[in-house]
């Protein structure tokens, strides 16, 4: 009988990180050319790498690069060069980057909606969603703490937008959230985006799509380890056929 557990591949990210949609491409490639695809559960975690951020009404016209350089006390020509080699490597694997356009924004309620498309839609519906938040805050300028943009995302992925909007609103998905930015904590993540498979291996980082095959390989291999039979005791080897032919 064949064995189809399935294998469960958790995604710690966050909407607003560069390199958690570089990786999600990668991850999708190797994902797509695994042998056992249809038995792979992919679930999104939520993580803020800013929780603290402010929402982006609270600084109307303010751009990524003035942020970044703000915070991390750069000139704003640096952070465009940094903005300038991510954009290159996005254009890798098919996403084009805007820097110029990105809003800074709090992504509490990004990852609530996410929650809330699970909820709703399944994980296809959830994955569906992040897929299109980062694509709207990276390649669109669009404002993903806008209630209003949420929205409208959800409705892009096919989900009920009154529904959406009625969940968002009463604070649902919230306490998904904080539990996975404290299972995150208990299990050692300190950055994103990071792939947890079976809960017996991790990846770090937007790896190259050869690692992510290797990782979805090697769990596959632990949760259905090759059967070896003992042979019975006390019993010489019987003729028999292999690669090489048949003892005669």
């Amino acid at each position: 009988m064949t064995n189809t557990t399935e294998l469960t591949v958790e995604i710690w990210s966050d909407i607003a990180c560069p390199w958690c949609y570089i990786g999600k491409r990668r991850f999708t490639a190797a994902l797509e050319a695994f042998e056992h695809r249809e038995h792979v559960r992919v679930t999104w975690r939520s993580f803020e790498l800013q929780p603290d951020a402010e929402p982006s009404s609270a600084h109307p016209g303010l751009t990524e690069a003035t942020m970044l350089a703000e915070r991390k006390g750069m000139p704003v020509e640096q952070v465009r060069q940094m903005f300038a080699q991510v954009t290159a490597v996005a254009a890798e694997v098919g996403l084009a980057y805007d820097f110029d356009t990105v809003v800074p924004a709090n992504t509490f309620d990004a990852h609530r909606l996410v929650h809330v498309a699970g909820e709703l839609g399944g994980a296809g519906a959830a994955a569906d969603v992040v897929e299109r938040l980062m694509s709207a805050h990276f390649e669109h300028g669009r404002v993903v703490d806008d209630p209003d943009v949420l929205v409208a995302v959800a409705g892009e992925a096919g989900l009920d937008t009154d529904a959406v909007r009625a969940a968002l609103a009463s604070g649902a998905g919230a306490g998904a959230v904080r539990a996975d930015e404290a299972e995150a904590a208990a299990i050692g993540v300190q950055g994103v985006p990071f792939f947890v498979a079976d809960r017996r291996l991790a990846v770090s980082g937007a790896q190259p799509v050869e690692v992510f095959a290797r990782l979805l390989d090697q769990a596959w291999q632990d949760a259905h380890p090759r059967v070896t039979i003992p042979t019975l005791a006390g019993t010489a080897e019987g003729e028999a056929c292999g690669p090489d032919g048949c003892a005669i």
